[in-house]
């Protein structure tokens, strides 16, 4: 079983790659740090895990392209799973977000994962069969006071109240805006590409405080 698992150096990323690992699969991941990437892949060759990564801003189309070149040498034309982990998120009010801001965040926590959907694709279906797994969130499921950047690129529908030292409910608007519009293409994709018997869902995990946030 092959796997690419994006942003695989921290936080939940990080548990997804050893948990394939664990059970045996080969893994390709990913992260902006090559400092951190190097030393996840010492760690991870020292626990005799098959894992391989490279160096991508995902938010940066054509390093998008290159990840997917490498991915596709390594695993010989064919993958069996995607994760769309990775992502990102700047903590402001909904008055302070700049057309950096947006571009940054839509483009890393959306416009990539769609985009390697596309790229991933032709392996995918090479494999025979295969599975993309967006990682999304609540926020993009239930409305979160002053988060819908964030949750529109996950999908918000209902109002959700969190109480935390990191105040995250009124700081995370570009975050929930974009995971609406994940939870969006996840669905229209399970449609589109079921006859390439290629399964496409997502996982909206509950706020978990990792570096994130």
């Amino acid at each position: 079983m092959s796997a690419l698992v994006t942003g695989g150096t921290r936080g939940i990323g990080h548990a997804i790659v050893e948990e394939f690992a664990r059970f045996g699969a080969a893994v390709y991941t990913c992260s902006r740090n090559k400092k951190e990437l190097d030393e996840c892949l010492e760690d991870w060759k020292h626990k005799g895990f098959r894992v391989a990564g490279s160096v991508c801003d995902l938010s940066i189309r054509t390093q998008r392209d290159k990840l997917m070149e490498a991915v596709s040498i390594y695993f010989d034309g064919k993958i069996n799973i995607l994760v769309n982990n990775a992502g990102t998120s700047r903590l402001k009010q909904a008055t302070d977000y700049t057309a950096e801001d947006f571009s940054l965040i839509m483009g890393t926590n959306f416009e990539a994962s769609y985009h390697l959907c596309q790229l991933a694709h032709p392996f995918l279906k090479a494999a025979g069969s295969g599975s993309i797994v967006f990682i999304s969130s609540v926020g993009g499921l239930m409305s979160v006071p002053s988060a819908s950047l964030y949750a529109a690129s996950k999908g918000s529908s209902k109002q959700l109240y969190y109480k935390s030292k990191f105040n995250y409910c009124k700081v995370i608007l570009l975050f929930n805006f974009c995971v609406g519009a994940m939870n969006q293409v996840t669905k229209n994709l399970a449609c589109e590409w079921a006859k390439d018997n290629i399964r496409v869902n997502a996982v909206a995990p509950w706020i978990i405080e990792t570096s994130l946030i």
